[in-house]
């Protein structure tokens, strides 16, 4: 690795170069199964599963999956939200060779259909109540041959695995419900219960795809990041080096982070696997008393988060009264950390949190802030180990600019994606000569630390979640009143951004905010619904007629200022 200047920054212990061992991400389960197979490998509400159990119902539903088709090259959809079972199906297919297509529970069908058909999945693996709210009306529209149904209490234990379904199923919506088994239709558990723990034997290299990771681009069609098994597992190794200090067997890692999100499915699933640490899941990351309940009661050592949970922790009614001194070591991702809230939460835990930087194209990690050196405020840290990065000139990315610059931020690493699922298009715009094009605006100084200032592509980060306006002006544009319409993202403390359209109607037409967001919630997932709608009498374009959500943006921008005097 050429020398650089953030090498000076590395922790003591922490290489510029690794020596990678050839683990796939199946390995990582094999090892710590044989190490520390009565260890705790997963927590969820009053159950415990070890790594022994864990590996077990792996080996069985990987059993039942190749008797159902699943082989080498087969893609199996996964939409679930952070249980048991999701850790167990992702395993399982990656034991099989299969390639893994993780789906956002809160995907509309129009969202889903597209995600499953591009990949071509064959097999999903989902939640009951998601088969029974919007999987079981796809029908043909997408080309699964079988669905495997999971309920979030198929893993509890006495007595609540007999009280929960009731309560789930009169939440609003229901989060559980009854499904029959068909020819085509599987439950989870009984396919494990009738299945042997004899699995196909599959080699696995680190060239063969592991994951497509599905993210938007700047046209707002969503597509799949390719990762191998070379990039996840070497990232995973990336991060473990980084992190030094880690007891092996013996953290306690929270996941609350969705598993569907690169950041969850590295950092706190395959991670945890790789060192042996007890997962602490957490179905749904807004439900903080019972996130803080498992931070309490677990002893959470690891701490991967986003800035809005480490925020809500802080405000938690009764936190102070709270022994969550066990948590040591934090990781936060996907939007910048307001230093009031990391101090906040480093005084109340005695931990120290790290901000860094990742994409779905990079696995996702590629800059941290050093644990134990030097933490700079606001910057994503360094690139990690075997990781080079510069800041290029927009208009000309072979020209780097110059010192504390600002131009895009371009990386490469073994980590990185080798290209789009069937998108040599996107993909030739994306990675050039070897360099993946983030897309982000960003500085370097002189120590090597990197600063995001914004974003290239009109993305919006709402709480860690990409919001593509493309996408959001299409279904607008759908509406039979809408004429066009334009979406924005705007500065949010709770969201980081939330999203704001601006609709110009077909003339003699009306329409209330109310109705354009209930519109918009039959078609996207509830992050992407606008929480604001003004109406304009037109959009403001060039002179080719282009949308220019800039000026919308600098107007927006101006407004608020004004409101603050």
């Amino acid at each position: 690795m050429q020398e650089r200047p953030w090498h000076a920054h590395y922790d003591a212990e922490v290489p510029r170069a690794i020596d990678f061992e050839e683990v796939t991400i199946p390995d990582f389960l094999e090892r710590s199964a044989k190490r520390f197979g009565d260890r705790p490998a997963m927590f969820f509400m009053n159950k415990t599963l070890s790594y022994a159990d864990m590996k077990e119902a792996v080996d069985r539903l990987a059993t039942g999956l190749a008797s159902l088709g699943v082989k080498e090259g087969t893609r199996v959809a996964i939409q679930m939200p952070n249980m048991p079972p999701t850790v167990i199906a992702y395993y399982a297919a990656m034991e099989l060779g299969a390639e893994v297509v993780l789906t956002n529970p809160l995907y509309t069908e129009r969202e889903i259909e597209h995600q499953w058909n591009d990949a071509g999945c064959e097999v999903a693996l989902v939640a009951d109540f998601l088969y029974d709210q919007k999987l079981r009306g796809l029908g043909d529209r997408v080309g699964i041959r079988h669905y495997v149904v999971a309920g979030i209490a198929d893993y509890l234990g006495f007595p609540l695995n007999f009280l929960a379904p009731f309560k789930l199923r009169k939440q609003d919506p229901p989060l559980a419900a009854k499904v029959a088994e068909t020819a085509t239709v599987h439950s989870f558990k009984k396919l494990i219960a009738r299945s042997g723990s004899n699995p196909p034997r599959v080699r696995r290299s680190f060239d063969e795809i592991a994951v497509l990771q599905y993210t938007g681009g700047t046209t707002g069609v969503s597509k799949g990041a390719v990762l191998t098994h070379g990039n996840l597992s070497k990232n995973v190794q990336q991060i473990h080096h980084w992190f030094q200090g880690v007891d092996m067997g013996h953290e306690v890692c929270l996941n609350a982070l969705p598993i569907f999100h690169v950041f969850g499915m590295t950092v706190c699933m395959n991670w945890s696997v790789f060192t042996g640490a007890a997962m602490a899941l957490v179905p749904n990351p807004r439900d903080f008393p019972k996130l803080v309940e498992a931070v309490v009661k677990r002893r959470v050592t690891l701490f991967p988060a986003v800035p809005a949970l480490f925020n809500a922790l802080n405000h938690h009614p009764g936190i102070e009264s709270l022994d969550v001194s066990s948590v040591k070591a934090c990781f936060s991702g996907s939007a910048p950390l307001p230093l009031d809230t990391m101090q906040r939460f480093e005084k109340m835990t005695g931990s120290i949190i790290v901000e860094g930087f990742g994409m779905s194209e990079t696995s996702p990690v590629t800059h941290v802030n050093p644990l134990q050196g030097k933490r700079k405020e606001g910057s994503v840290g360094v690139p990690v180990s075997d990781t080079d990065a510069r800041i290029v000139d927009i208009d000309d990315p072979t020209k780097e600019v110059a010192l504390g610059e600002e131009g895009e931020l371009v990386v490469r690493g073994p980590q990185v994606m080798p290209g789009y699922w069937n998108r040599q298009d996107e993909t030739d715009k994306t990675i050039i000569d070897g360099w993946l094009h983030t897309g982000d605006l960003a500085t370097m100084d002189e120590d090597g630390y990197f600063y995001i200032v914004g974003r290239k592509k009109d993305m919006i980060n709402a709480s860690g979640f990409k919001v593509f306006p493309d996408e959001v002006d299409e279904v607008l544009a759908s509406h039979p009143k809408i004429l066009e319409a334009a979406t924005i993202g705007v500065p949010d403390e709770c969201r980081t951004e939330t999203v704001k359209s601006f609709v110009v109607l077909h003339p003699g037409q009306t329409m209330d905010r109310d109705e354009v967001r209930e519109f918009c919630a039959l078609e996207l997932a509830p992050y992407k619904v606008p929480f604001d709608v003004e109406f304009l009498a037109e959009l403001p374009k060039s002179s080719v007629m282009k949308v220019l959500r800039r000026e919308l943006r600098d107007l927006e921008i101006s407004r608020r200022k004004d409101a603050q005097g």
